[in-house]
């Protein structure tokens, strides 16, 4: 199973690029553990909707998606980016949205391990 739940703060504004299978926003999410330092993740969302793009730098945000590893040919070498694409990005503010993507995570999780 591959379900990736980051909660955290967008430490940089998105990126926006447009591809021939449609838009692609780039976000770096980071998280900030209790304890240790900071933690940033790349996070990818492919034909995300229209309210993606009111997203800022500093929006506090609930990511929900899979960590994928693709690779790509630049310079005339293969190179690889290891990134979180995105199912939802929700800026954390929204409650309800956030415990529906929670209670559609804890679902999956359960049909695959039963509490």
């Amino acid at each position: 199973m591959n379900i990736v739940v980051l909660q955290g703060t967008l430490s940089r504004s998105p990126e926006i690029r447009s591809t021939p299978k449609g838009d692609v926003i780039s976000y770096e999410v980071t998280t900030r553990p209790e304890e240790g330092p900071a933690i940033t993740a790349p996070v990818a969302w492919f034909e995300p909707p229209k309210a993606a793009y009111s997203l800022a730098e500093g929006d506090a945000v609930t990511v929900v998606g899979q960590v994928r590893r693709r690779f790509f040919r630049s310079g005339g070498s293969t190179q690889s980016r290891t990134e979180v694409v995105a199912e939802l990005v929700v800026s954390s503010r929204r409650k309800a949205q956030v415990a529906t993507a929670f209670e559609r995570v804890f679902g999956e999780l359960e049909a695959v391990a039963p509490v």
